[in-house]
Formats: structure tokens, C-alpha cells, sequence
């Protein structure tokens, strides 16, 4: 019991020794904040002197080289493949015979519809004869020339499907790939070929929001295809895309003339250099010194004081980090650029190193 007691008592004193400790603690804590409140009113920023200067309006973009055209050529009538003229590779023009599909039935089809269309006809001509003397009635007229339009339709829709059975490119171009072979059967709809037309490529890249209206069809575009390090390739802008992907840039094409097309291939990675005339120095500020963002138009500005004051300005363009200042700012003025977060307006500053 004694012991017990004793240990109490010990426990107890040294509780009392700790509760000194922190108490001494607390209060040497206390008078280092209360000396940093008392200079917490000048805040440490940087500055910024405001220039004119010559803003950079060259900017790069990446893409990849498509070709002016990639057709998948499909089949318009059903039969089965007699004969293939060309192989992957192959370069082919407009009109060109690629394949042909068995046309006997459809040869029999369209010797069937003919003769029915001559027959009708001649029955057309009796009838129109026969009107004149009251042999038959207008309306029976009106129903064998109603007759003879409709076999026309059938001739010319199985002298269609004839034609069909004779493959044709439709464009000129390189077959990149052949989806038939030789007896294969094929129905309307059915994959024949890719032909891809490289006589002339288009460079497809994303320009965002505040470049893209630098752009004009037409102008000419530097282009280098790391692939061939000592070439530089020239371009024309033929598109800007009236509306923003998903992320919000807009699609770029850039036309490039291929006509050996040996060079430059389809889906090759290459750079787009956009280049502009150098302007004249405009007074622009780095866009960190807006508090918040561009769209708040506010900047703090020092004061021969050493005060920051609250200054409304009017923002032009954005060229990436530096921000043109149409308005509420003059040469040699000092911005704020950095501790905006701890300063309202007339707040004592300290300007450290820049």
C-alpha cells in the first residue's frame, strides 16, 4: 500500500514538471509569433518593370501527313471475281480496269430487259395507230406508254449491273491494299481495295485558340520530317477548322505537293513552322502578375511608398506567358509578379531579389 502511494506521489510531481515544460514551450512559441506579427504587415513580393517589347509570334506545331485521299473501294453488284489486274502497289488511274466479276447472268438480264423494252415499244406504236381509227382508248395508250418507261428503267438498271461487273477505279491513286482474290464471291458492299491518292499529302495539326487566328488559307508554312534531317519541305494552309476538338484546338491542314511520291509518305511525323512578320513593340506584362487570372484585369502595382495598389488594365493578346497591355499601365511602371496571395490594396511590401 505504501508503495503504491509513493508512486502516486512521484507521478504527480512529475506531471507537474511536464506541465511547466510545455507551459514554457507555449509561451516562447507565443512571443515568436507576436514578434512576427508585428512586421507580418510588409510582405515579401518581386517585381516586374513594365516595357515595350518585340513579341514572338513564330510558333511550332506537330502532326502527321495524310494522304489526299484514302478510299476503301467497295463492290456495287454480286458475282464472283473472274479476274484481278492489279496487284498491291500498284499505281492506277481514274477509270482504270482493277477486276471483273463473272457477267454471264448478268449479260442474260440485260438481253432480257432489251428485248421486253422492244417489244413494248412496238406495241406502243401499234396502240398510237390504232387510236386514230378508234381502236383502243386513250387510256390503254396511257397504259402501254406507262409500260414501255418502266422497261426502260429495268434495261438501264441491268445495263448498270453489267457495268459494275467491270471494276473501275474510281480514283487515281496507289492500291494499299486488295481484300479480294481470284474466284472469291462478292456481294454490294463487299471491301475490293484501298487506293490511297499521295500525289499530294495534307500535314494535320492542333493549333489552340490563341493562334489559330493567325492563320489564313493560303499562306506558305516551313515543314521539317525528322525522318530526312537536311530536307525542308514547303506547304500551303488549305483548312482551319471553323470549330475546336475536344481539346479545344483547332484541326490545321497543310497541303503538300508529293507529286513523286517517293519522298514524304503517309504517316510520317513532321513539324510545322508558322512565321510571321516582326511587329512593332507593344507594352505587355508577364502574365503572373494578374491576380487570379487574365480575366480578372487586375494588377498590383508598387508604389514609391512601398504599397501595393489595386490597378485595373485592359489585356490585348496572350503570347503563351506574356500578355499585351492595351490600357492602365505605362513604361516603368513595377507590377507585382509574385505574393499577390497576401496583399489587398495599400498593403506594405518588401521587394526581394528579382
Amino acid at each position: 500500500m505504501k508503495k503504491i502511494i509513493i508512486t502516486l506521489v512521484v507521478l504527480a510531481a512529475a506531471g507537474v514538471g511536464i506541465a511547466k515544460v510545455l507551459s514554457d514551450n507555449k509561451a516562447e512559441n507565443q512571443a515568436r509569433i507576436d514578434v512576427v506579427s508585428k512586421v507580418s504587415g510588409v510582405v515579401p513580393v518581386k517585381t516586374f518593370s513594365v516595357h515595350k517589347e518585340s513579341i514572338q509570334l513564330d510558333f511550332l506545331a506537330n502532326g502527321n501527313f495524310v494522304p489526299n485521299q484514302d478510299l476503301k473501294f467497295m463492290s456495287e453488284t454480286a458475282g464472283r471475281i473472274t479476274a484481278i489486274l492489279v496487284k498491291e502497289g500498284s499505281r492506277v488511274q481514274t477509270g482504270q480496269t482493277l477486276a471483273r466479276i463473272e457477267d454471264k447472268y448478268l449479260t442474260l438480264d440485260v438481253q432480257s430487259a432489251k428485248d421486253s423494252y422492244e417489244k413494248i415499244k412496238s406495241d406502243k406504236a401499234r396502240f398510237e395507230s390504232s387510236l386514230k381509227t378508234g381502236g383502243v382508248t386513250q387510256s390503254q395508250v396511257d397504259d402501254i406508254s406507262l409500260q414501255l418507261r418502266n422497261a426502260e428503267l429495268r434495261l438501264e438498271q441491268a445495263e448498270k449491273r453489267l457495268g459494275d461487273a467491270v471494276i473501275k477505279a474510281p480514283i487515281s491513286g496507289v492500291i494499299n491494299k486488295k481484300h479480294i482474290e481470284l474466284g472469291a464471291y462478292v456481294s454490294p458492299g463487299t471491301a475490293l481495295f484501298d487506293i490511297v491518292d499521295v500525289s499530294s499529302l495534307k500535314l494535320v495539326v492542333a493549333v489552340d485558340e490563341k493562334r489559330v487566328v493567325l492563320l489564313k488559307t493560303g499562306s506558305q508554312v516551313e515543314i521539317k520530317v525528322p525522318v530526312f534531317p537536311d530536307k525542308t519541305f514547303t506547304g500551303t494552309i488549305s483548312f482551319i477548322a471553323a470549330k475546336a476538338d475536344n481539346s479545344l484546338n483547332f484541326p490545321v491542314e497543310i497541303k503538300v505537293n508529293n507529286a513523286k511520291g517517293e519522298a514524304v509518305k503517309a504517316g510520317m511525323y513532321a513539324n510545322a513552322m508558322f512565321r510571321f512578320n516582326q511587329e512593332a513593340p507593344v507594352l505587355a506584362i508577364p502574365r503572373s502578375a494578374f491576380v487570379g487570372s487574365v480575366n480578372s484585369r487586375e494588377v498590383y502595382v508598387l508604389q514609391p511608398n512601398n504599397t501595393a495598389a489595386i490597378r485595373k488594365v485592359v489585356p490585348g493578346s496572350v503570347f503563351g506567358e506574356t500578355v499585351e497591355i492595351l490600357n492602365g499601365l505605362e513604361e516603368g511602371d513595377k507590377v507585382i509578379i509574385s505574393g499577390q496571395i497576401n496583399l489587398s490594396d495599400g498593403t506594405a511590401v518588401e521587394v526581394v531579389q528579382n
